[in-house]
């Protein structure tokens, strides 16, 4: 482990949630917090179910990140593997956020619009 993993996982970073409608919120989530945990621990609502990545409902779609050498399929880390994403989605940036760790300062798009693009049921494709 390097300095930087070390001071990565001391500060956290900054995740700025986005509504189809407009609205945006920028949450500071903790070393080994999840997105969901950040949003749920400020009052933020946002749908969830499973909370163990085998469902969709918590999915987000990373659009933006704000260190030039992170791409956004790359932004987030999963704490275990997301059973309900394939590694395309993976590559789009989408990222479920029950167990999303992000390893950057990132905005992720959030709604029902993210969780249609990719279809009700991931076990289906």
């Amino acid at each position: 482990m390097d300095d930087g993993d070390a001071a990565e996982r001391r500060e956290g970073h900054d995740v700025t949630l986005e509504w189809p409608d407009g609205r945006s919120r920028t949450l500071a989530v903790e070393p080994r917090e999840s997105v969901l945990d950040a949003a749920l621990r400020k009052g933020l609502r946002l749908p969830y179910d499973c909370r163990k990545g085998t469902c969709t409902t918590c999915v987000g779609r990373v659009v933006a990140v704000a260190d030039d050498a992170v791409d956004p399929a790359s932004a987030m880390d999963h704490r275990r593997a997301p059973r309900a994403l394939d590694p395309d989605d993976l590559a789009d940036g989408y990222a479920l956020l029950c167990i999303a760790l992000p390893r950057a300062d990132c905005r992720v798009v959030v709604g029902p619009t993210v969780r249609s693009e990719l279809g009700d049921s991931p076990w289906g494709r």
